[in-house]
């Protein structure tokens, strides 16, 4: 006699939750998909129609899960506006949102599907984790509806927010998150009124959810690894990158060093707007990463992860990040030091003029040190030592330190700091530090074609972001990227600094 559909998924299930309890590390997937994009409209859709643009994205991520799945991955993230794109006005986005319930609710879509309003997308998603016995992380829309009671209700009578969910390997929904940071265009979404910070247990650690330019506050970014401890972090996102320092590969694998999680970044895939860059992070380096501008095809990543890196033997020590910038003595007094633009902030330069040495450059309260050797420099290749201390205002306003050693997109000093993907000059080592006035430093180091160097390079509890080995691949930057939360709502400086 064979068994019920039912009593065989339950057994599959609780086999996927043994598994998982009996061992210390786990298997994650995050899928990059090119998203197939809705026509440009004016006026709404019908529901029919949103539905089918839905289905034709959730069609390529069912395969995608599908084949995590089969490679044993226990959960996979998707991106955000990886099932309807953007490009949309409050008004043209609303077939195509549906009512999320609190996951308090205890509820399977993909068994129950009428108990709520109709859920569709819900609802597959649902059967695609139940189906797969497969944790599944997707971005959609919420709407809730409102009424004059509440002085805040827009004025069509319904919040809509930007939403990631978690379904979890029976189906069930395990967590609702709305992005609390909105990117300037997302004028179709409701900001919530207070930041959400979302966790949720697995039989492989403490989770936590948030969404692309949530990543560079406060909340709910930080509270949820600083104040509630989650192992790892999941991470839809549509990152548009922007060198020399936030390309999504070299910042979310940063930001997981610098925090100490695992961080698991699905991105969209739209090369016309700079969006790829995918990856699975671990506090010590990427595991698996993807960066792909030269055509249009979405991949699988699927690594293995420590469940618990805090316990690990690998897990980096704490780092006091000033502490041996604030012992020595400046390495050098320059006379050449001049100005120049990073993505619209004022840096402090000084050049490395020589193949060898070492160099210190400063910006209000911050002195970054350097010392390095080249081994095999580039003809006609200019690298500079750069500070920033202030307060970055473009699409977002918040507070940076930043201490980086880059190249120059050509010998031209003017040039230094646009964005550069290639390089040809190697070296021998390196270690970089800085006065940092935040314990929020997240490093990165990227070579010549927008590559990682996962095991070449370390952070020394001292502060010092150096060289493990003879990096492998020409460098295009080594950076200590700071965060002051603290300090994001000062006001901008009325004045850049002066250069003679």
């Amino acid at each position: 006699m064979l068994p019920s559909q039912p009593l065989l998924h339950t057994a599959v299930f609780a086999l996927t939750v043994l598994q998982a309890l009996a061992s210390n590390t786990f298997i994650a997937a995050v899928y990059e998909h090119a998203v197939i994009l809705p026509k440009a409209a004016i006026k709404p859709v019908s529901p029919d129609d949103a539905l089918a643009l839905m289905n034709s994205n959730m069609d390529i991520l069912e395969g995608a899960i599908k084949e995590a799945a089969q490679q044993g991955a226990h959960i996979i993230v998707t991106p955000e506006d990886g099932i309807y794109g953007w490009h949309f006005t409050r008004e043209t986005i609303y077939p195509y949102l549906e009512d999320i319930p609190d996951p308090v609710v205890n509820w399977i879509p993909c068994t129950d599907p009428t108990r709520f309003a109709p859920a569709p997308v819900q609802e597959r998603l649902s059967c695609m984790a139940r189906n797969n016995s497969i944790y599944v992380v997707a971005n959609i829309g919420d709407k809730k509806p409102c009424n004059s009671s509440d002085p805040s209700c827009p004025k069509d009578g319904r919040y809509q927010y930007n939403t990631d969910v978690v379904f979890d390997p029976e189906g069930k929904l395990v967590a609702r998150y709305h992005k609390y940071n909105l990117f300037i265009p997302e004028t179709q979404f409701n900001y919530p009124k207070e930041p959400e910070a979302i966790t949720f247990e697995t039989p492989f650690g403490k989770f936590g959810i948030f969404t692309c330019f949530d990543i560079l506050f406060h909340e709910p970014a930080v509270v949820l690894v600083s104040k509630l401890q989650v192992d790892t972090v999941l991470f839809p996102t549509a990152w548009m990158n922007v060198l020399p320092f936030l390309t999504a590969v070299e910042f979310h694998s940063a930001w997981a060093m610098g925090m100490g999680v695992n961080f698991l970044a699905a991105n969209t895939h739209h090369t016309s707007i700079s969006m790829t860059g995918s990856g699975i992070y671990a506090p010590d380096g990427a595991r698996a990463y993807y960066y792909n501008m030269k055509t249009e095809d979405g991949r699988l990543l699927v690594a293995e992860l420590d469940s618990r890196p805090r316990l690990s033997a690998a897990f980096p020590p704490a780092v006091n990040w000033s502490s041996y910038a604030l012992s020595v003595e400046r390495f050098s007094l320059n006379d050449n030091d001049f100005g120049g633009l990073i993505f619209h902030d004022w840096f402090t330069f000084t050049e490395l003029t020589m193949p060898e040495g070492n160099r210190t450059v400063c910006q209000k309260d911050l002195c970054c040190h350097l010392s390095y050797k080249m081994s095999e420099k580039g003809e006609d290749e200019v690298y500079v030592l750069g500070a920033f201390d202030g307060l970055h205002v473009v699409e977002g306003q918040y507070y940076l330190q930043i201490c980086t050693l880059l190249k120059c997109k050509s010998i031209d000093p003017n040039t230094c700091g646009q964005p550069v993907e290639k390089a040809q000059t190697k070296f021998e080592m390196f270690s970089l530090s800085g006065t940092f006035g935040t314990n929020y430093v997240f490093p990165e180091v990227l070579y010549s074609g927008v590559q990682l160097a996962p095991g070449e390079f370390q952070v020394l509890s001292d502060g010092r972001l150096i060289s493990k080995t003879r990096p492998t691949k020409p460098v295009v930057t080594v950076t200590l990227f700071g965060r002051w939360y603290e300090k994001d709502h000062l006001k901008q400086d009325p004045q850049l600094p002066a250069f003679s």
